[in-house]
């Protein structure tokens, strides 16, 4: 069950993160959004929690804090207690992330440096109190905010399909293979009466998501998400199916902030 809600944070909210700061083209804002977490795709849906995804920016670049939460009774007797807790920095070239994860108390913890320098992207991952793990990651992977930036371009440019690498350190602290489509949007899940609030202004897109291991790519997704994608870069209506449970996020509040103005390097 932690691994459920590790992949809430890895897959839909890893969309809430930011492109490379400084960009001519930045299309993400900062942000503060909060999700209510229900388990199954109903209407009626019992709700297990909330999600908050707080984006800040300075010229030096993003910071990501994320902090999940989820209180689970799957019987009268059996109550799971989840949480997960990423806060992250990411530059142009350099990703820092420490992620903490609680399950009834069990404490997990994983942190580590992604760097992208001379072709390369190598990465320094620490899992609890072991030794530091040393990873080469395929060529083209790209940090989790880079990611979305050239999500919203390729869905801008009428892409109706693509594929991306994309870093993860909230379930596999390695590259994920992710296959992009674009969805009619009479497929995207309804909005839930509860939920209706005012949406975010600008052109969105909802889109169907799969996940694999980079280094697995023949084995089967770990998971798969469907959203509505905002170019601003703010993320509602997920819904993770990881083929034994459906998880979903709808925003409940959301509050848009200004980007810093920074000299021109």
């Amino acid at each position: 069950m932690l691994r459920l809600v590790n992949t809430l944070g890895a897959a839909g909210l890893t969309l809430l993160a930011a492109i490379c700061p400084g960009a001519a083209d930045a299309q993400v804002q900062p942000h503060r959004a909060e999700y209510a977490l229900r388990l199954g795709v109903a209407a009626n849906a019992a709700r297990i929690g909330t999600a908050i995804n707080d984006l800040s920016q300075d010229c030096a670049g993003w910071r990501l804090k994320r902090d999940i939460r989820s209180d689970i009774a799957l019987t009268t007797s059996w109550r799971i207690n989840l949480s997960s807790k990423l806060d992250a920095e990411e530059s142009r070239a350099v990703l820092r992330y420490n992620t903490v994860q609680i399950q009834n108390g069990g404490q997990r913890e994983m942190k580590g440096r992604v760097q992208k320098r001379s072709g390369e992207t190598r990465a320094e991952i620490v899992l609890g109190e072991g030794s530091p793990q040393q990873l080469v990651l395929p060529p083209p992977t790209m940090l989790p905010v880079a990611a979305l930036d050239y999500l919203i371009d390729r869905l801008r440019a009428k892409a109706a399909s693509f594929p991306a690498l994309m870093f993860d350190g909230e379930v596999i602290s390695d590259a994920f293979l992710v296959d992009v489509t674009e969805q009619d949007r009479a497929s995207l899940r309804r909005a839930r009466p509860g939920d209706r609030m005012s949406v975010p202004h600008g052109q969105s897109w909802p889109v169907f998501l799969s996940f694999t291991r980079a280094r697995q790519q023949d084995q089967r997704p770990l998971f798969t998400v469907q959203a509505l994608v905002y170019d601003n870069g703010v993320v509602d209506r997920l819904t993770v199916e990881t083929g034994l449970v459906s998880v979903t996020a709808d925003l409940q509040s959301l509050d848009m902030r200004p980007a810093p103005v920074c000299p021109r390097s």
